[in-house]
């Protein structure tokens, strides 16, 4: 069931959620402009993962180097936006986009979930790089990461962006508390397999609760349940 405050969250996304890296599938790689065009007909929010290329520029790419995704072995902190807009997604003609490129494309048309990916204590430089490439977008947005380092410093230095803490139940009590205390979230993203424990549905009643990543029809339902909106991929898209 959906809590009273989805009719005032800024990012609700409405019945369809969130696509995880945008609507992916055979010949559309996620994270691809491909993938975000298919979200948009659709009228579905996007959820997509951000990381820091090696000139500094926010790349709209999941993983740390390009094995999986590009058949090849180059690291994304070790690549310029140049060279990584000549990575091949899956074979296809889709490239790595930056999140400039996919913010003009989506234009404020649906709501967006930016996931920044710290590596090796990045969170400042990351979080600074996104705000740098969002500094003219208007349209519904939020920034998150597991990082409370990122978050920390979306609070200080743009707290008119909405952030969210992204927890998968791993941290012990503590931790959590402290990345909450420093990040403050005004909406949390956790793993399916938390999103029913007291701890989260303790913080659901402050702020809207997303869970990530629902794949099933059956994650789908039972998520429904406990979270504001679902982040789903395959079959796991939400039920009217």
């Amino acid at each position: 069931m959906r809590s009273s405050r989805s009719a005032t969250d800024p990012l609700d996304p409405g019945p369809g959620g969130f696509c995880h890296r945008g609507l992916h599938g055979p010949g559309v790689p996620e994270n691809s402009l491909a993938s975000f065009r298919a979200a948009i007909d659709l009228g579905l929010g996007i959820e997509c993962d951000l990381q820091l290329s090696g000139c500094g520029t926010a790349m709209v790419f999941h993983d740390r180097d390009g094995r999986r995704l590009c058949a090849r072995p180059d690291v994304v902190a070790n690549s310029s936006a140049e060279e990584m807009a000549g990575w091949s997604l899956l074979g296809t003609e889709e490239t790595v986009p930056t999140l400039a490129a996919m913010l003009d494309l989506v234009a404020g048309r649906v709501p967006l979930l930016l996931e920044m990916k710290e590596e090796g204590r990045n969170g400042e430089r990351i979080a600074a790089a996104t705000l740098a490439a969002m500094r003219d977008y208007d349209g519904p947005v939020g920034l998150m990461s597991f990082s409370a380092r990122a978050m920390a410093f979306i609070r200080k230095v743009a707290p008119e962006v909405r952030r969210g803490l992204v927890l998968s139940g791993r941290d012990v009590p503590l931790r959590r508390w402290d990345k909450i205390r420093r990040s403050r979230p005004q909406f949390t993203a956790v793993k399916v397999s938390v999103a029913h424990q007291p701890w989260a549905q303790k913080m659901r009643e402050d702020a809207p609760l997303y869970g990530w990543t629902a794949r099933t029809g059956a994650e789908a339902r039972r998520l429904a349940r406990h979270v504001d909106a679902t982040i789903w991929e395959g079959d796991g898209r939400p039920g009217p």
